[in-house]
């Protein structure tokens, strides 16, 4: 890609507010490898990687040239923030929730169950603090972290039965990412923490029963329609799910403050860029996987009462446990309260009354 026909094209040079020229000039060379969690087929997600690769050389005229790795190049889809903390790499691309076995508190990078939703996230993260907390917490695991991009509200997944309440959930092997599958398991669920790739042979092969990824667009690419059928919304434990860009905390600190800038800038832009398309794709992707024979469904009610309940006395559980789960949990509920407030009188209002009028239109014809 040319590098003047990327700034026009994608604005990157006037987000970041620098002269290309002039980093060319006095910066010096630099080269990472950025190591995937996810394979280069997901092109939503692994997609913000490579826009943030062009968009850095791009700026700098190919003096900070990151390389991108899918799943598996270098390190497993799971083991990202290990090779990011002891430098095996020096960037990772990842979701924080994957790392909850490390410490509960790594999940608020990504999401919480009956946590905000992607623009709650985002004015958390960007002007509220949420990120500056984060950041402190990720120190002590060698890494230094930049939102990569969200995938907004997602689906509650694919089951390869019927679930009708509480009761249909015992005992079904589940892959779920982050405290989801906490939640999940109060209800008698066995949940599996599986990478992109790992997930459709164990769901064809009935290792699993049911699984959740992301949203049609990724979940059609997955193919996960031909062995389970039934399509459940929404997914109560990712109202949003935030990817995370890991740095090597040594690795940033080493970078000329001016990369930094632009590091941070153009992470910004792959993840409105990633949320975008996601938005864009999403809706196409449902329409053909209904048409294909999808069966789409609400969740029960009673799994979303009981859920609700169980999420926060998991919360309680572990805010006593943890002291630095407590102290993300209790800023970003304090956060999520006010804001969701203000959100039942402006965007929750306004998005029921266009669905309702969009739906009234349909049904007129």
């Amino acid at each position: 890609m040319k590098r003047r026909s990327f700034l026009r094209g994608a604005g990157v040079g006037a987000a970041a507010g620098i002269a290309s020229p002039a980093i060319a000039q006095s910066q010096p060379t630099v080269t990472w490898r950025l190591a995937s969690s996810y394979p280069k087929s997901l092109d939503t997600l692994y997609g913000s990687c490579t826009y943030l690769s062009e968009a850095v050389s791009a700026i700098t005229d190919g003096k900070f040239k990151i390389q991108v790795f899918a799943t598996g190049e270098i390190v497993p889809a799971l083991q990202v923030a290990d090779a990011v903390t002891n430098g095996t790499v020096e960037m990772g691309h990842s979701g924080s929730y994957f790392y909850i076995g490390k410490d509960t508190a790594f999940a608020f990078g990504t999401v919480i169950p009956w946590g905000p939703n992607s623009r709650q996230m985002q004015a958390w993260l960007f002007h509220a603090g949420g990120l500056e907390l984060l950041n402190e917490f990720y120190a002590k695991f060698n890494i230094y972290n930049l939102p990569a991009g969200n995938t907004g509200a997602q689906m509650g997944g694919w089951f390869r039965k019927e679930i009708k309440s509480v009761a249909d959930l015992q005992g079904l092997k589940m892959r779920i990412g982050g405290l989801g599958g906490n939640v999940l398991q109060k209800m008698g669920v066995v949940p599996q923490q599986l990478g992109a790739g790992d997930i459709y042979p164990a769901l064809e092969r009935g290792v699993l029963d049911a699984v959740e990824f992301v949203g049609p667009y990724d979940d059609e690419k997955l193919g996960f329609a031909k062995v389970a059928p039934y399509y459940y919304y929404p997914g109560f434990w990712d109202g949003c799910a935030e990817l995370s860009f890991f740095i090597n905390l040594e690795k940033w600190n080493s970078l000329p403050p001016t990369y930094q800038k632009v590091l941070k800038h153009c992470a910004m832009a792959a993840g409105h860029d990633m949320q975008a398309k996601y938005d864009a794709l999403n809706p196409p992707a449902l329409k053909r996987l209904i048409a294909g024979g999808a069966q789409l469904r609400p969740l029960p009610n009673d799994i979303l009462r009981q859920s609700y309940k169980h999420t926060k006395d998991l919360y309680a559980e572990m805010s006593a446990a943890n002291p630095a789960f407590k102290k993300i949990y209790d800023h970003l509920w304090a956060f999520q309260q006010d804001s969701t407030r203000y959100w039942q009188i402006s965007d929750l209002s306004f998005d029921l009354m266009s669905a309702t009028a969009i739906q009234q239109r349909w049904q007129d014809g």
